[in-house]
């Protein structure tokens, strides 16, 4: 395992400290190596997830998939945590954002979580796939309208493509207007960079966005989930939508950027679809790295270990779906086998719809760009040093520049008469995000500038 020899960081296993951690350079720089070294405990090991953070973390993919699918002894209410009731988390803890009890599907168990996943799943199915694939088009266009006319032909993809694509098709999807749509993606961005006051924004954002559906419903997924025959209230509404997009967006931003990165790379065999590289991106790369907290609500004997009751059990999709046992299976699993998207009563309800924005994005970007190509190969790109999610710290691209087509043929341009969703995002481009167009660059943010685009202003 590649462990720099840093005399402020112990090694995950030297005798001086009791937990591996799962955070800091050490880990960012060779995740995989310390799940190795994890799996030696057998099918969980304790780790600390933040300072002062103990959690279980299950590296088995067959015992993910048993607590994942075992709602009886395993249950989703971080409101049982321990340590946290005892006092024994730092108030400070980067672990508590992540793992504090919000009233949403995703922290309820039992009837309260059937309850709002059915709003939530309901509201999905509504969704019009073809509608969302030109959705998503249409971000990609403009993205990429961005930067691929810049004579230097190169781009970063995470911040300029991977990171903003799936904001604006939520915002979309939320039916977002332009201003609304500015401030929900400057909230959930500054969630992500740990900006202060950025629940204050995306909050703020949400509950005008509720109250502007309440007077003026829409075909939207706001209105849906309102008029859902379980009958939400505006905070569980707002609730679930803050779930859809933080579980959402930055996945799916992680997810297109290591598909790219693997369609691009020297060693991919040419000829093979868009979709392969998705699925295998899903399968290593997965882009929720170590998440889903449950807690036993009995002591469980689980590969030799005791996991103790309403003590965090933390489930690590990505050494689970590299488990090494795995290996001879892989061939006779389906390609959606992964744990990427989790399992059981609590497994993403929107993994199809998140499966093709990534498809979308991905051959978008090379329809656009044919020749585009890394400019680093991709053994040497650099990982977010989170324990929390897999997603590239940067990805170079080079390409032919390309000229920028007109309004009336923008390839996804809505037909006239046709009507567009509303959203938004946050900051104003910089460097090769500049527009290259004459005309002035339209006001507002991201979200506001993309609206005008699709409009030909």
């Amino acid at each position: 395992m590649q462990q720099p020899l840093d005399p402020q960081e112990i090694p995950p296993g030297c005798p001086a400290h009791k937990n591996v951690q799962l955070y800091g350079p050490s880990f960012g720089a060779d995740p995989d190596g310390h799940y190795a070294h994890l799996r030696s405990f057998g099918m969980s090991a304790p780790v600390d997830i933040a300072p002062d953070v103990e959690v279980e973390l299950v590296t088995s993919y067959d015992a993910a998939l048993y607590v994942l699918q075992n709602p009886s002894s395993f249950v989703r209410d971080s409101r049982r945590w321990n340590a946290l009731n005892e006092g024994r988390v730092p108030a400070d803890s980067p672990a508590l954002p992540m793992m504090s009890y919000r009233p949403n599907a995703l922290f309820s168990d039992g009837a309260a979580h059937a309850r709002l996943r059915q709003a939530v799943t309901d509201s999905l199915a509504t969704v019009n796939e073809l509608q969302l694939v030109r959705q998503t088009q249409q971000s990609a266009d403009y993205l990429i309208s961005r930067f691929s006319a810049e004579p230097r032909g190169q781009a970063e993809l995470m911040a300029e493509y991977a990171q903003p694509l799936p904001l604006l098709v939520f915002s979309e999807l939320f039916g977002c207007p332009p201003e609304i749509g500015d401030r929900v993606i400057a909230g959930i961005s500054g969630i992500f960079e740990g900006a202060p006051g950025a629940d204050e924004v995306l909050g703020g954002a949400l509950t005008e966005l509720i109250a502007l559906k309440r007077r003026r419903p829409a075909a939207d997924l706001t209105t849906r989930l309102m008029e859902h025959p379980a009958r939400l209230s505006d905070e569980e509404v707002l609730h679930q939508l803050v779930t859809l997009l933080s579980g959402g967006t930055a996945p799916l931003s992680a997810t297109i950027g290591s598909s790219s990165a693997l369609y691009l790379d020297e060693e991919w065999q040419s000829g093979l679809p868009v979709e392969d590289a998705v699925a295998q991106s899903l399968w290593n790369y997965a882009p929720i790295a170590n998440y889903a907290a449950h807690y036993p609500v009995h002591d469980v004997e689980l590969g030799g270990r005791t996991l103790r009751a309403d003590d965090p059990v933390l489930i690590s999709f990505a050494a689970a779906n590299t488990d090494p046992k795995l290996t001879e299976h892989r061939r006779q699993l389906s390609a959606k086998a992964h744990l990427a998207f989790g399992a059981g009563p609590h497994a993403c309800p929107a993994k199809d719809p998140a499966f093709m924005i990534a498809v979308t994005a991905v051959e978008t970007l090379l329809n656009r760009l044919p020749d585009i190509e890394m400019r680093v190969p991709f053994k040497t790109l650099a990982w977010v040093p989170s324990p929390w999610s897999r997603s590239l710290v940067t990805l170079p691209v080079r390409f032919t520049p390309q000229a920028q087509p007109s309004a009336a043929t923008r390839p996804g341009q809505p037909q006239p008469g046709a009507s567009s969703q509303q959203g938004a995002s946050a900051g104003q481009p910089s460097g090769s995000q500049q527009q290259s167009a004459a005309a002035p660059q339209p006001k507002g943010g991201l979200f506001s500038r993309f609206l005008a685009w699709t409009r030909g202003e």
